[in-house]
């Protein structure tokens, strides 16, 4: 079996060759077809996420150990079953839930396990899908996509998921409000192709980057703004006539954080997403007087990627532009998400 690693975080990966695991229990391998590059991949090569001030979170301390196979938005073939494993057969093709609990504390029974104190997430404490095999520890974490191409069905694991919890937080003004989406880069356009299939309102969208803001409005946008245009909140003010009830922010600096907190309107909610890093201060006599509601989201859990793929089955999601690059190009493909080169989503496909 052949996975590039991280090794050292900031550093290339490295190419490591291991036999190929023999799934033992309930567990099942899987032959890679397709794995997601995503932008959280990035802070678990780097090693860690800014918290403003000088002062980093390290995950070394969140219980990441190194070496590492990231990846984990992953389609593959089922090639072996454990004795324990039920439900799933050779040769079947499923898209991998990565956001996979202790499966025992009161988080993972009520169906939450992607905020388990305890995880096991695939691609962050568990090897990933930048290889050419999988294991998955149980089949209740494989989803059958049906007819769509693999390298469509990978990104649903982390981009699509992690966008429908954040759509599902905001309620029901996404039928009669527009809402605000900052940032257009993978999961800003996977949040508009959600908003389409769920016949929403529609969204204002917000990057620095004036070709994701072109791929924004391609992809249905109302609008596409620049983030640090001085009068940004005005245009959005404009754009939504009138105050904004809630803001997806997929970029999670302390600017972004700002400028969504500034064009809510009374009664508004901001949902932050992004792992950019930083802090903010806030009055605190705003909080009340707004009536305002800041809230994180964390990907998305089991139930809600299985509602998303069945959402795709009744009403297909519009297609985001995705590339195919070969797995040994995992290294290349990081340097180029983090110099912000990438529109859309990228998916590794090992050879054979």
């Amino acid at each position: 079996m052949k996975s590039y690693a991280v090794c050292q975080c900031g550093a290339p990966l490295e190419l490591r060759e291991e036999p190929t695991p023999e799934p033992t229990g309930s567990e099942v391998l899987l032959r890679v077809l397709a794995a997601g590059v995503c932008h959280s991949d990035l802070h678990i090569w780097e090693g860690g996420y800014d918290l403003g001030g000088g002062k980093q979170l390290k995950l070394t301390d969140r219980g990441l150990t190194l070496p590492l196979t990231m990846g984990h938005e992953t389609v593959g073939e089922v090639v072996a079953v454990g004795p324990d494993a039920r439900d799933v057969k050779v040769g079947d093709r499923r898209l991998a839930y990565p956001w996979i609990g202790c499966g025992e504390c009161k988080v993972c029974r009520r169906g939450e396990e992607q905020l388990c104190l305890k995880p096991r997430f695939l691609g962050v404490f568990r090897p990933g899908g930048y290889s050419d095999y999988l294991l998955v520890p149980h089949p209740r974490y494989l989803i059958d996509f049906g007819d769509i191409p693999p390298e469509q069905a990978a990104p649903l694991a982390c981009s699509g998921v992690t966008a429908y919890g954040a759509l599902r937080k905001v309620g029901g003004v996404l039928q009669t409000e527009p809402i605000v989406i900052i940032g257009a880069g993978g999961l800003g356009l996977m949040c508009l192709a959600v908003l389409k299939a769920l016949a929403a309102h529609g969204a204002i969208v917000l990057d620095t980057d004036p070709v994701k803001r072109d791929a924004a409005k391609d992809a249905g946008a109302l609008a596409a703004i620049d983030a640090n245009a001085p009068d940004a909140a005005r245009q959005i003010a404009a754009a939504a006539s009138g105050g904004v009830w809630a803001v997806i922010d997929f970029v999670g600096s302390s600017s972004t954080v700002r400028l969504g907190i500034d064009c809510l309107t009374k009664g508004g909610k901001l949902i932050v997403l992004g792992l950019f890093g930083g802090d903010i201060t806030i009055p605190i006599p705003y909080i009340p007087l707004k009536a305002m509601t800041l809230q994180g989201s964390y990907t998305g859990s089991l139930a809600e990627l299985k509602e998303l793929i069945d959402l795709m089955r009744k009403a297909p999601l519009p297609i985001i532009p995705v590339r195919r690059r070969p797995l040994d190009e995992a290294y290349a493909v990081l340097t180029e998400l983090k110099a912000g080169q990438v529109t859309g989503r990228v998916v590794l496909a090992p050879a054979g």
